[in-house]
Formats: structure tokens, sequence, C-alpha cells
């Protein structure tokens, strides 16, 4: 199990039932921009180590309406 994973089942295992991961809900490699639409209509928070995909490089930083504005959990 990745380290994401067992992040997420820890959640669970501490009462946030609403807890899920990206490969159980089938959407396992898709990158996290690809995600974007799915975790503002869900509401999701999302929890990621690859903020180059949203912010893009320092040499070509992505427009700031590409960050995601709002994060609650659902």
């Amino acid at each position: 199990m990745s380290a994401s994973a067992q992040l997420a089942k820890m959640a669970i295992e501490k009462g946030h039932g609403e807890t899920s991961h990206i490969v159980w809900m089938k959407m396992g490699g898709l990158k996290d921009w690809e995600l974007k639409p799915n975790i503002l209509e869900g509401d999701w928070t999302f929890v990621t180590k690859n903020s180059v995909d949203f912010q893009g490089p320092n040499t070509s930083p992505a427009p700031r309406d590409n960050i995601p504005k709002r994060c609650s959990s659902r």
C-alpha cells in the first residue's frame, strides 16, 4: 500500500469515514490538475506533494486561477 493510501486509511481509522484515495475512486494515473474538476465538484480536500502540477515550475508558473481557490472537507 502506498504512503498516501496509508494516510487515507489512517484518517478513516481516526473517524474521518468520508476519506478516500484517488486510486480507490478509479482515478489513479490522472495528473493532479486533471483531478481539479472532481475535487471542486465533490468539495474534497486534496492532499498532494505534486504542487508543480498546479503551480507550474518556477520558470513558468501557472495562472493564479489554476490553483484551487477553496478547500474544505466533505
